[in-house]
């Protein structure tokens, strides 16, 4: 890899330790277009990039995206003008080039950072809960794909590692190997901050999709639509227990049988709620009394 690209592509990386597990570059000649070389269009579109310019470095890596096919430069094009549209907000044209990066050159030191923002992306586009939540969804599953395809040491162990070599290198300062592994360490340790992120943007969204399915449950209970309503209390109660929601949809739950006098169907329900939420015995009671009333003259 000639040495200007090389810097260049120690820049632009978010993950600048993945450099030192960069291999030989291909052999292929970069190809040319009208315009000038795709490695020279390159370059300029990083000047664009480091400047905050990025709808001008989108525009040097439009027209050599598949002149930089099956060239050296392939991945650096693709992740460049991702991150360009990114960082402009364009995030369905960003989707796009991570999903090519990935698919293109699943090998690229880039493809873990790619699949990463590729969930960042469709986070981005995750509409208000009332909303459609297509993007939400697809979020949810790009930062488990993340999770899953990069797993990670202890935190802490990581942090005390890094410190370590931190140390060592105040005493040893030009020992290569302590260099390396420090600068492994730090890498190792932003990943994981990537992972705890994606872990807590998992939990937010998946948040998001219950409070979308209690909210219209609400909605059905003011159109009197009970049953639809227990429909959506069910979705609730059974994909959505990881979130803040399903107590409230098993009080929503009951609440409908009891509206339908489903008085069978609403014990079973008031059981289990007391069993998942024991201290609500007392707060619960009334709506006991009733149904055992009512059950009993069924």
């Amino acid at each position: 890899m000639p040495r200007t690209r090389s810097i260049l592509r120690s820049l632009l990386m978010l993950v600048p330790a993945c450099m030192l597990f960069i291999s030989g570059c291909s052999s292929s000649k970069v190809s040319l277009d009208a315009s000038g070389s795709v490695e020279g269009r390159y370059a300029k579109a990083a000047e664009y990039y480091n400047k905050e310019d990025y709808n001008d470095a989108a525009l040097e890596l439009e027209p050599v995206i598949f002149t930089s096919r099956a060239t050296s430069l392939e991945d650096d094009v693709l992740y460049l003008l991702a991150q360009s549209y990114f960082k402009s907000e364009q995030y369905l044209l960003a989707i796009d080039m991570y999903t090519r990066l990935m698919q293109q050159v699943p090998n690229s030191p880039f493809a873990r950072q790619a699949q990463f923002q590729l969930a960042m992306s469709h986070e981005r586009l995750s509409r208000h809960f009332e909303l459609d939540h297509e993007h939400t969804v697809k979020a949810i599953r790009e930062f488990a794909v993340y999770l899953e395809s990069y797993p990670g040491r202890d935190s802490s162990q990581i942090a005390s590692d890094v410190e370590m070599y931190r140390e060592l290198l105040k005493v040893n300062p030009d020992n290569q190997s302590y260099q390396e592994r420090y600068s492994i360490a730090q890498e190792e340790l932003k990943s994981g901050q990537s992972q705890g992120y994606a872990e807590n943007a998992i939990k937010t969204l998946r948040d998001k999709l219950a409070k979308n399915a209690y909210f219209i449950a609400r909605q059905y209970i003011q159109l009197k639509k009970y049953k639809a309503a227990g429909i959506y209390f069910d979705e609730v109660i059974r994909r959505y227990p990881d979130t803040s929601y399903p107590e409230q949809a098993w009080k929503g739950k009951i609440d409908v049988l009891v509206k339908r006098k489903k008085w069978f169907e609403a014990n079973q329900a008031l059981d289990r709620y007391l069993q998942l939420y024991p201290d609500r015995q007392s707060e619960m009671q009334d709506t006991r009394d009733r149904i055992m009333k009512n059950f009993s003259n069924a």
